[in-house]
């Protein structure tokens, strides 16, 4: 895995997933999850729409997934359910050999290993969905070993069917991203993953902690385990991109560029929702693209969108990666 040059994630798979199957994904306590069984199809063409439009990255649509929701609300039992996480991986790898095969019949070269499949492993909150992935309020009664043995099963499932990462993403709290590396370090040593927190503003997680204190706990974890290897990056995601510089700057400002912490960055929009009215404020959003070269120099190596984010901004990104892909090359 190169990560030399700066790398691009997919979108909103949620957000895409609507050009294939309308507006039914909002609401549901599974979100996209349910379409992993009921529209698989669809599944594939939204990977297909990311890989299309420039993504070097694609995430497995198994954020939202789990044995709990699937038993509650598909009426499944555990071994079936495991075997739905497993079959969305195969969805992806589907998706992959199909632009491989377009980008052989159309004689382009694709760099070996890539595209990328890394499961997307949500945070504990999703499943409850209550909204606590947005505020990290588990973390206040649930142990740590709650929280890793809830994780296990689905991280289990993504590795038996084949990925080449983990994303460990929108977590809202340290406690979870802390017992989630230690997991990884002692149970995982070969896995490779992100760390993707979830921030409410410019300096703060959704739980309250400061954002560069979590990052550079698990920096340090990573550091005394001899782990720093397996770690592709530690960023935000799912965040209002306005906060992103900021954010990133607390972390890597002061840092010499050989120091600087790889970074991966997935913001939403800038939209916001109101539970009455929908998604609001897209007239005042500015393109994600516009912000890659300033997030590259303080350290960026992935750059994707989340929420409200579709295909065609991950092409206006791409071609912003390629520009400063190329000036770093000619530098």
């Amino acid at each position: 895995m190169d990560l030399s040059s700066i790398l691009v994630k997919d979108g909103g798979f949620g957000t895409q997933m609507t050009v294939h199957v309308g507006n039914a994904v909002d609401g549901d306590p599974l979100w996209s999850a349910r379409f992993n069984a009921t529209k698989p199809a669809a599944i594939i063409n939204t990977h297909l729409d990311f890989l299309q439009n420039g993504a070097d990255i694609i995430l497995t649509n198994t954020y939202q997934t789990s044995v709990e929701g699937y038993m509650e609300h598909m009426e499944l039992n555990e071994e079936q359910s495991v075997d739905l996480i497993k079959n969305t991986v195969r969805l992806a790898h589907i998706a992959k050999e199909k632009y491989l095969n377009e980008c052989y019949e159309a004689g382009l070269n694709i760099v070996e290993g890539f595209p990328m499949i890394i499961a997307s492993i949500g945070p504990y909150g999703a499943h409850l969905h209550d909204g606590s992935e947005y505020t990290g309020s588990y973390a206040d009664y649930l142990s740590a070993k709650d929280i890793t043995d809830w994780h296990r099963i689905r991280i289990d499932a993504c590795l038996e069917a084949g990925v080449d990462a983990l994303a460990i993403e929108t977590i809202p709290c340290q406690t979870e991203a802390e017992a989630l590396v230690d997991m990884l370090c002692e149970d995982y040593p070969d896995v490779k993953f992100w760390i993707s927190f979830q921030c409410k503003d410019e300096q703060t997680l959704a739980h309250g902690e400061i954002f560069s204190e979590a990052a550079l706990s698990i920096w340090n974890r990573l550091i005394e385990r001899n782990s720093q290897k397996n770690c592709l990056s530690i960023g935000v995601n799912c965040v209002n991109p306005k906060f992103v510089t900021p954010l990133l700057h607390s972390l890597n400002a002061h840092r010499n560029p050989e120091e600087k912490i790889p970074l991966v960055i997935y913001p939403n929009s800038g939209e916001t929702y109101d539970v009455n009215m929908g998604w609001l404020g897209k007239e005042h959003c500015i393109p994600l693209a516009d912000y890659v070269a300033e997030w590259a120099n303080l350290g960026a190596k992935i750059i994707g969108g989340c929420c409200r984010t579709y295909a065609r901004d991950i092409r206006l990104i791409k071609e912003a990666v390629q520009n400063f892909n190329k000036c770093e090359n000619w530098n």
